[in-house]
């Protein structure tokens, strides 16, 4: 029998089995539109929306540029759609890829026992908000195990101590691969990951945090952040690299709050723009919206 997420995916690819989008990001120079907008041209696609971005025009910049078309029977003319775009990226020194709207990525969400973050994305992914397949949740807690089955979606249990961190890793590692995993979230997980553990996934573990680091780093952030009288509150998204918490930022929101909210107030506050700021930056990062850059990255709307 078919579920519910194999029925949603496979609904998906046949709606854009020819859509894809080409992102580049390459030194900036004359002619680079016009020779993406020709390539598209010769081989029969039709443009339906291009955005592009300079730094530093006047001073040898760099150019980003995300692409989106339509090209009829593309799911047999991706080889060669890409061998051919490879002259154009050697002469322009690209850094380039397409990335076809029918390949649904696949994602692994971690959590611990926090669940507004992990909720978020599967209401969202229900409904057809966000376009991907998610196909495990793995968490070092057992608490969600029961909403998240209730999802049709299995859930992995595995425990992490200080003297078991390397073996649980290595048992995530096992589960990525072997679920074909393209991108990680972790939905407020609780764990500082290895630098070995993200060098298995570069700029591919998006995390979502408060926005009062590195003012309140540590335990009860809220209640100090209470204390203190702050004025507003928010969250972050980004790519986890080994740099604790201060990887390509991706999105970040924030609320207003006053001397009337308690800590319990700042608290549900900062649930609920946690869980929106993750699943824009997940659905942005779906969507190949975002091209990071040195420690930064470039957000097409």
């Amino acid at each position: 029998m078919t579920s519910l997420r194999q029925r949603k995916i496979q609904l998906f690819q046949e709606n854009n089995k020819d859509k894809a989008r080409l992102l580049i990001s390459c030194p900036d120079q004359p002619g680079i539109v016009a020779a993406v907008s020709k390539f598209l041209f010769d081989h029969g696609a039709n443009i339906l929306q291009s955005d592009q971005y300079s730094i530093d025009p006047e001073g040898g910049g760099r150019f980003f540029m995300r692409v989106e078309f339509i090209l009829p029977n593309l799911s047999g003319r991706e080889k060669h759609l890409e061998e051919e775009f490879s002259i154009i990226g050697e002469k322009f020194k690209m850094n380039w890829h397409f990335a076809y709207a029918y390949h649904i990525k696949r994602v692994a969400i971690f959590v611990s026992k926090q669940d507004h973050c992990l909720m978020e994305l599967l209401w969202q992914w229900q409904a057809g908000d966000l376009v991907a397949d998610i196909p495990i949740v793995i968490s070092n807690h057992p608490d969600l195990g029961p909403t998240v089955e209730q999802f049709g979606i299995p859930f992995y249990h595995i425990p992490v101590t200080k003297e078991t961190k390397q073996e649980a890793e290595q048992k995530q590692l096992k589960l990525l691969e072997e679920y074909k995993i393209d991108v990680s979230v972790l939905a407020r997980y609780m764990q500082i990951l290895s630098p070995e553990f993200i060098a298995a996934q570069p700029l591919k573990i998006i995390n979502i945090h408060h926005s009062f680091l590195p003012a309140f780093i540590g335990a009860r952030p809220y209640e100090r952040a209470y204390d203190r009288g702050v004025k507003i509150i928010g969250a972050t998204s980004h790519y986890v690299t080994d740099n604790l918490d201060e990887g390509p930022i991706i999105e970040q929101g924030v609320q207003r709050v006053s001397h009337s909210h308690t800590a319990e107030d700042l608290k549900r506050i900062g649930r609920s723009v946690e869980r929106s700021v993750l699943a824009r930056a997940v659905a942005w990062h779906l969507e190949d919206r975002v091209i990071p850059f040195k420690n930064k990255t470039v957000v097409f709307g």
